[in-house]
């Protein structure tokens, strides 16, 4: 009995610690919908970034988004079932251009990222709708874990496809129609591209600007982003990664949330797209290491590229990561420390992100969010504590909490019993 409590009490923290992360990675948006966005240049080619109702990863949805923006020959618009606000992983709240039905003219492409409830009721629309644009011959572009949505939309029947690399046993057991291929960056059967982990759909999303708008301006939005390493003529393998120690400050983050800090994203008009997704991601939802909160003294800002966001205007906050100077003034007048994120020309921002998380969190953290997101991080030095040791303490607290109910609960069950008939 004793042993029983206490891996009922181990797993019981455990599970609540995740839910905890989830539930702070993805907190409620506003309700009430809002108005739809312009209508997208009819001269340009469309680009659908869809959105879920039950929770979007960030830069799944991001990381192409910047891509196709950063090319003028694309108009790039976020769709959800409504107009009402969606939340993206990391606590951001977007505004959908418009919605599957109001879009007006079909899209050339349609980017798919991981959705929460991929394959539930709050996401039948999202999955019909994708499995109509493809059916009509759509580019269908499935970032990540977008694939599982891909799939059960049964878009991926008959075709090679890839995912994030721990999705695929499950998803070779469940969807044996797709000739599911692991150790690439992305494939590309027909229409259809999908991508491994995060931030391939970086290589993804210039595929398909290559494909689409031509080889000199994929080069030119490649130059832009600086995904390391990337040509147009590169190979397409990497690495095929599995469950290993080194991936353990995700799962220990993950599982014991309590006390982690919470840190500020600045979200100021003309915040980069990429540049968010790379926080958001490598902070939060690759890591858990901190819980981010998207903020600017605005009820609503926009990007660099025209997404609309609600930020929040919290001030309590551990620190500020912001990109340039528009908030320290509002920083400073709450007592909120700045770091500023120091993006070097010709370099990515997933760099300059997975330095800071290093240097203020951990090295094992910031070496585990590369491998989750899939990015080729060989080339970074990064510096800073060598383990997260706050949730490893809450572990060891937990494991000595458990093994001392294990402990009492088996004395008392040894004490001899007292016979209070013989007493009286």
């Amino acid at each position: 009995m004793g042993v029983a409590a206490a891996v009922l009490l181990v797993g019981g923290v455990v599970a609540g610690g995740v839910g905890v992360s989830m539930a702070r990675s993805f907190p409620a948006a506003p309700g009430g919908e809002l108005a739809a966005a312009r209508a997208a240049d009819p001269d340009r080619v469309l680009v659908a970034v869809a959105a879920g109702s039950s929770g979007t990863v960030a830069a799944d949805a991001l990381a192409p988004y910047a891509v196709f923006a950063a090319s003028d020959r694309f108009a790039v618009r976020v769709v959800a079932e409504t107009l009402a606000p969606v939340t993206f992983s990391g606590g951001l709240h977007v505004v959908p251009d418009t919605t599957f039905t109001g879009l007006d003219r079909a899209p050339d492409v349609v980017v798919v990222p991981a959705v929460v409830d991929w394959n539930g009721p709050r996401e039948a629309a999202l999955r019909t709708w994708v499995a109509a644009q493809a059916a009509r011959g759509a580019v269908v572009l499935g970032v990540c874990a977008g694939a599982k949505m891909l799939a059960a939309a049964g878009v991926l029947d008959g075709r090679s496809a890839t995912t994030f690399w721990s999705a695929l046993p499950d998803m070779r057991s469940d969807y044996p129609r797709t000739s599911w291929l692991a150790g690439k960056r992305y494939v590309e059967d027909g229409p259809v591209v999908t991508t491994a982990g995060v931030t391939s759909g970086v290589v993804g999303a210039l595929r398909v600007v290559e494909r689409l708008a031509g080889p000199a301006e994929a080069d030119a939005v490649g130059r832009r982003v600086a995904y390391p390493g990337w040509s147009r003529t590169g190979s397409l393998d990497i690495e095929a990664h599995s469950y290993a120690p080194a991936d353990l400050p995700y799962a220990l983050n993950a599982a014991f949330p309590w006390g982690r800090p919470t840190t500020g994203v600045a979200v100021p008009d003309g915040v980069d797209e990429l540049a968010l997704a790379a926080v958001l991601e490598t902070h939060s939802g690759s890591s858990f290491a901190a819980t981010t909160v998207p903020v600017a003294p605005a009820d609503r800002t926009t990007t660099r590229h025209g997404l609309r966001l609600l930020p929040s205007r919290t001030t309590d906050l551990t620190r500020l990561i912001a990109f340039d100077s528009a908030l320290d003034g509002w920083a400073a007048a709450h007592g909120v420390p700045v770091t500023r994120l120091a993006v070097a020309a010709g370099e990515s921002p997933f760099d300059a992100a997975l330095r800071d998380l290093a240097a203020t969190g951990d090295r094992a953290t910031a070496r585990a969010a590369a491998t989750f997101t899939e990015y080729p991080a060989g080339h970074l030095a990064l510096s800073g504590p060598a383990w997260p040791w706050r949730p490893t303490a809450l572990l060891v607290l937990t494991l000595l909490a458990a093994t001392g109910v294990a402990v009492l609960l088996s004395c008392l069950h040894h004490l001899p019993l007292v016979d209070r008939g013989a007493s009286r």
